[in-house]
C-alpha cells in the first residue's frame, strides 16, 4: 500500500519537519500545498488554511521549490503532487502551477472546478469547465504532470459520476479524478464501487479523511417560536465518521487501484506527527484484514 500526506493537514510542520515525520510513519509520498500565507496570519497559531507552514507560496515558488525538493529527498520521500487552489478558467495561474509542479518533480496537480451556489446554472458552469479542462489537458501533456479534478462538495463535481462527466472526453493519461469519499459525506455520496467502476482509467488518486452529520438544536429568534433542529456536517477522526474505509478499500481493490492513499485529516484529534502515525497504523490494519479476507 502506498501512503501520502497532503500538507494542508500538517500546518504546524515546515517542509523539513514534515518530510521527517512522514519518513518516521512510513509515508512515502508528499502532496505540497501551493498557497501563500497571508501577512496578517503569520503571527497566528498554525492552522489548516491560513498559517500553514508546509506551503509553497505561488509568488515565491522559484526560490522555495528547491528547498522543498531537497527536504523531500533528504528523508527519502517523493513529491507526488502539487495542490493549488485554482479558479476554473484562470489559465495564467494554472500554467504557473504546472511549472512549479514540474520543477518539484510532482506527477499530479489539482486543477480548478467551478463552485455551485445556485446563482449560475449548471449547464453554463459545465461549459466553462469543459473549455478550461481542454486547455489544461494541453498543459498537462506539455509539463508531463497529470491534472486531477477533485470530488468536492459545493462544486459541480461533488460525485464520481459528475467528475467523470467533466473528464470523459479527455485523455486519461493527462487528466484524471482525485476521489475523496470524505468530501462526499458533506455532499455527493453515491455507491463507492459503482462510482469507481464508472471512473475506470480516470481514477488517479484518493484522499483519506472522514466526516459525520450532527443534529444541532437551535432556539427560535422570537419568544414563543418553536425549537428547530438542523443537521450539520463536521470533520471527524478517521475511524469515527460515516466513511467505512474498510469498504472503500475493498471497492478500490476491486477495480484494480494501486495508487496512493493521501491523508487529509481535519478533525484536530491528533497533533500532526501523531496523526500521520495513526493514519499509517489504521491503513496497515485495513490492509492486513483485507488480506485475511482474501485467504478465507
Amino acid at each position: 500500500m502506498k501512503l501520502s500526506v497532503f500538507t494542508v493537514a500538517t500546518p504546524d510542520l515546515n517542509a523539513e519537519e514534515l518530510a521527517a515525520a512522514a519518513a518516521s510513519a512510513g509515508i512515502d509520498g508528499i502532496e505540497w500545498r501551493f498557497r501563500g500565507i497571508p501577512e496578517d496570519a503569520r503571527t497566528e497559531e498554525p492552522s489548516f488554511w491560513r498559517h500553514n507552514r508546509s506551503s509553497i507560496d505561488p509568488a515565491k515558488w522559484e526560490e522555495q521549490v528547491p528547498d522543498f525538493r531537497e527536504a523531500t529527498a533528504k528523508h527519502g520521500r517523493r513529491s507526488i503532487a502539487l495542490v493549488p487552489y485554482l479558479s476554473c478558467g484562470d489559465l495564467q495561474a494554472t500554467e504557473q502551477a504546472f511549472q512549479a509542479a514540474a520543477d518539484l518533480g510532482a506527477s499530479m496537480m489539482r486543477v480548478g472546478v467551478p463552485g455551485y451556489d445556485r446563482k449560475t446554472s449548471y449547464p453554463e458552469l459545465y461549459s466553462q469547465a469543459v473549455r478550461y479542462l481542454s486547455e489544461v489537458q494541453q498543459m498537462a501533456q506539455q509539463y508531463n504532470v497529470k491534472a486531477v479534478v477533485e470530488t468536492h462538495h459545493q462544486t459541480i463535481a461533488p460525485t464520481a459520476s459528475l467528475a467523470y462527466r467533466l473528464v470523459q472526453s479527455l485523455d486519461a493519461q493527462h487528466v484524471g479524478v482525485l476521489y475523496d469519499p470524505g468530501n462526499m459525506v458533506h455532499e455527493g455520496y453515491e455507491n463507492y464501487r459503482m462510482g469507481l467502476e464508472l471512473l475506470g482509467p480516470y481514477l488517479a488518486h484518493v484522499h483519506v479523511k472522514n466526516a459525520a452529520w450532527y443534529k444541532e438544536e437551535q432556539s427560535g429568534e422570537s419568544a414563543g417560536s418553536s425549537v428547530s433542529a438542523k443537521w450539520r456536517c463536521h470533520w471527524s477522526p478517521l475511524t469515527e465518521g460515516i466513511v467505512d474505509w474498510m469498504q472503500v478499500f475493498r471497492d478500490l481493490k476491486s477495480v484494480g487501484y494501486d495508487g496512493y492513499y493521501g491523508i487529509e485529516d481535519f478533525s484536530g484529534e491528533f497533533n500532526s506527527q501523531a496523526m500521520l502515525q495513526h493514519f499509517a497504523d489504521v491503513f496497515g490494519e485495513i490492509e492486513r484484514r483485507l488480506e485475511e479476507e482474501v485467504q478465507v
